[in-house]
């Protein structure tokens, strides 16, 4: 077992000492998922990221750090604010514990109980991973890129050219990395870097044949792509993503009962 705490905004309370200490755990932990260290968000260490950023954290009973989901509340001007679901690491060991999907569970519901408790907010997704791309797609509202929304909408589209004029550091992108703006694809953006991927890497492939293909289908792996997504969360559609989720846990937990079960 292992239980959740949620940082929001620590840099804005926590002393020096008490930053410290988180700043050494979230590197632990990435140093076990990434090759090397990216200088950015939660690892950069510095005191104004932790300022806006949402961290939510799975620690086991001895207190070691398991894993972590930080985002970041970019300031999106006339459309409000849009929470970056940013980055998540969890170590080998405990990534049959489902632990991406609480953490990130929990800092959404964080962000909108405390910022947007009453309106739709906007999200934003980076990735060449086509896993969480699906994910994104199909558990979030009025997404896009996705095979369910053929074409942004003005608001999307105004989101995402600020995304690439302001934020870029905030999501790793590389300076030489060139943004479509007709289809949300940064060309070159992890070009050689630890975030690459392969697009014939079956462990990073999404469960659904549908999504991985269609998010496959958008990027040159070769060439370093990333898709950006952007899309809409509130109180009223996120219940449905964790609902899903218990459901197909049920399911499973179902399977290994005995007797006759039934699914509404």
């Amino acid at each position: 077992m292992s239980k959740i705490e949620v940082y929001d905004r620590p840099g804005r309370y926590l002393n020096q000492l008490e930053l410290d200490t988180l700043i050494t755990d979230l590197k632990s932990v990435a140093s076990d998922c990434l090759d090397e260290l990216p200088d950015y968000q939660c690892l950069a260490g510095k005191r104004e990221e932790f300022d806006r950023l949402i961290i939510a954290v799975s620690r086991s009973k001895d207190g070691k750090m398991l894993g972590f989901c930080s985002s970041y509340i970019l300031d999106a001007g006339a459309h409000g604010q849009v929470l970056h679901l940013g980055l998540t690491c969890v170590l080998p060991l405990a990534r049959r514990m489902g632990l991406t999907h609480k953490l990130t569970s929990k800092v959404v519901t964080t962000y909108l109980v405390r910022y947007s408790l009453f309106k739709e907010s906007w999200i934003s997704n980076v990735a060449c991973v086509l896993s969480s791309l699906g994910n994104v797609a199909l558990h979030f509202d009025d997404v896009y890129p996705s095979p369910y929304k053929k074409s942004p909408s003005a608001e999307h589209l105004e989101i995402a050219r600020m995304i690439n004029d302001k934020y870029r550091w905030e999501l790793f992108i590389r300076d030489e990395a060139k943004f479509n703006d007709q289809n949300f694809i940064f060309e070159e953006s992890v070009l050689g870097n630890q975030f690459q991927k392969s697009e014939t890497d079956k462990r990073y492939h999404h469960r659904s044949r549908k999504l991985t293909d269609f998010y496959a289908n958008m990027m040159d792996f070769q060439r370093g792509d990333e898709v950006l997504q952007i899309g809409k969360v509130s109180l009223l559609t996120f219940p449905r993503y964790l609902l899903k989720n218990f459901k197909k846990r049920w399911q499973r937990e179902a399977l290994l009962t005995p007797g006759p079960q039934t699914i509404a």
